[in-house]
């Protein structure tokens, strides 16, 4: 068995989430909203230049730290290639469906990027010690505490306004993103969160195999189909978007969606409990929304967030702290 990974390797981690997930926020709400001063770009039609970009980044990152070697092998016509299992494989596909509602989500109408994140993320904190009880991982109390207060921080933004006055697609949207959570975090839980490196690495390495090439090929098939709004959009994606002018940002959407991903799932394999990592992740996520939102109103004229969300953002912050602190102050006990 190799060695666990550094205590403070989750942290770095929630950094690199939180430093990527900001500019990708706002990118995706200047696109799709039209804040640029160029037509807005339905979410759809951002999916397939996005899911390219993810692709290459995937094959980069792979290549860089050599964790090709990690995944389990087989051969296909006498070449030995990376290849997922059953159960990577429907991670990581659950992790595809996350992948194309999370940019979706921030693509909806009269619905702020902290709203939506807060609704999203609070969502995975209730799974959270639900997967736990499921596989029998012991919960501590500064995980308790991070999870208590992430939660006050949604139940603070939703004293200004109701969840129910989303629309059918977002509400469709993010009932797909916590289905597909609750399933890969049970999997995550069963096959990858250990002290042993290279398990880890071999769960992760085969998750990506499947992630973002399912999604790109679910695009193409929506597209090829073309029927309703929806495909037709995602066929623009393909065609007409190409002569927007936009390119270069779309592509920039997907290089930042797959990077979030990439640090967001190290942040969730730490082998701690899931009511310790999801807290850790949530809370970065939810930051970089407000700083996101907070460069919207400053470059773009947006509405600066509210005094409701900015409460809810100092509750993260506090919890940050709990789990920051909790560990060392236990340790320091024992």
């Amino acid at each position: 068995m190799t060695a666990a990974p550094k205590a403070h390797s989750i942290w770095l981690f929630a950094f690199l989430y939180f430093a990527f997930y900001a500019p990708y926020t706002a990118l995706t709400k200047v696109l799709s909203s039209g804040a640029n001063g160029a037509e807005p770009v339905p979410g759809p039609t951002l999916l397939p230049l996005a899911s390219v970009a993810s692709l290459v980044v995937v094959v980069i990152f792979l290549t860089a730290t050599r964790w090709w070697r990690f995944a389990s092998q087989r051969k296909v016509l006498g070449l030995t290639l990376p290849f997922p299992t059953r159960w990577t494989a429907l991670s990581g596909l659950c992790s595809a469906v996350i992948l194309t509602t999370t940019t979706l989500a921030y693509t909806f109408e009269d619905v702020s990027i902290v709203f939506v994140m807060l609704l999203m993320r609070g969502g995975v904190l209730v799974i959270a010690p639900v997967v736990d009880a499921l596989t029998g991982r012991k919960t501590r109390w500064f995980s308790w505490a991070g999870l208590a207060l992430s939660m006050a921080a949604l139940v603070v933004v939703f004293a200004e306004r109701s969840g129910f006055d989303l629309s059918t697609a977002a509400a469709i949207d993010i009932t797909l993103y916590l289905v597909a959570y609750f399933i890969r975090l049970r999997f995550m839980s069963r096959l990858a969160k250990s002290n042993d490196a290279e398990q880890t690495k071999r769960y992760f390495v085969e998750e990506q195999l499947m992630t973002t090439p399912a999604s790109f090929v679910i695009l193409i098939v929506a597209a090829l189909i073309g029927q309703g709004t929806f495909m037709e959009q995602i066929r623009d994606g393909f065609t007409t978007h190409l002569d927007s002018g936009l390119v270069l940002a779309t592509l920039g959407i997907g290089v930042l969606s797959q990077l979030v991903g990439i640090f967001g799932t190290l942040v969730f394999l730490d082998p701690r409990e899931n009511t310790f990592s999801v807290p850790v992740n949530r809370c970065s996520s939810v930051l970089s929304g407000v700083v996101a939102s907070f460069g919207l109103a400053i470059f773009m004229g947006n509405a600066y967030p509210s005094a409701y969300e900015l409460v809810g953002a100092g509750l993260v912050v506090v919890a940050i702290l709990f789990l920051t602190l909790g560990p060392r102050y236990s340790a320091a006990k024992t």
